[in-house]
């Protein structure tokens, strides 16, 4: 059978069209010869063998997995976003962002996820919206978002059968709890180093750890508190 030149090149092969290339390899038959009996240009044979194993390994029901495997793993075009309202670019200003925080500790997965919920509009998103917006896999997303609901940053709400992912308003007073604490750990374990070497100067050095730190959990302990009676509003002020 022959490919008549004008005739619409078809974009997917059969599982019957499989094992027919599978058994024409086993007849020891050239690509050219295969495509002709198929009614499929002679390329299309040479991508789907190589691509499959080769001529050597190639198996018609592997190379069907293999297929709507990577049809799976194809992730969908987000669509362009407007312009922001005050000019600029988004997407450079949420690379940017994410830089920051980096580079003051957040994961570089977890700094994605938290910038586009906070600049989203709605200040929440699906799982797939977070996976198209970003292109990464849902594991990637559900990692960031576990480390970010430990850490009181984001949470999960229900939404029919979908979850949504939910940015706190008060996203940075409830990092700056955990920042507090942090601080009250540090401060009762170097305390505690302090009483087991005694005083040694690893122990008078433990002291002095434990009297900074305490003091600075007090500091932060008592910005927060004013924090919390403002207004959210108040924040700008």
């Amino acid at each position: 059978m022959s490919v008549e030149p004008n005739a619409p090149a078809r974009t997917r092969l059969t599982f019957g069209e499989r094992r027919r290339i599978a058994a024409g390899l086993a007849m020891g038959l050239s690509y050219a010869e295969i495509g002709r009996r198929l009614g499929r240009p002679k390329s299309t044979v040479i991508r789907e063998v190589a691509r499959n194993g080769g001529a050597h390994g190639y198996r018609a029901d592997r190379a069907q997995q293999a297929t709507a495997w990577r049809a799976h793993r194809r992730r969908p075009v987000p669509a362009p976003e407007p312009p922001a309202a005050g000019g600029g670019d988004p997407r450079r200003f949420e690379q940017d962002f994410a830089a920051v925080m980096v580079q003051t500790g957040v994961p570089p997965m977890m700094a994605k996820v938290l910038v586009r919920l906070f600049t989203c509009d709605t200040g929440s998103l699906t799982a797939a919206e977070l996976t198209a917006g970003l292109r990464v896999s849902p594991a990637s997303v559900s990692k960031a978002v576990r480390w970010l609901e430990e850490r009181g940053l984001a949470r999960r709400e229900r939404d029919g059968r979908r979850q949504r992912y939910v940015i706190d308003e008060h996203v940075w007073y409830q990092a700056w709890l955990v920042s507090v604490r942090s601080m009250t750990l540090w401060a009762d374990c170097a305390r505690q180093g302090a009483q087991v070497f005694g005083d040694s100067p690893a122990g008078a050095r433990l002291r002095d750890t434990g009297r900074f730190f305490e003091h600075l959990r007090r500091d932060m302990a008592q910005a927060a508190e004013h924090w919390r009676n403002l207004p959210y509003d108040g924040y700008a002020t």
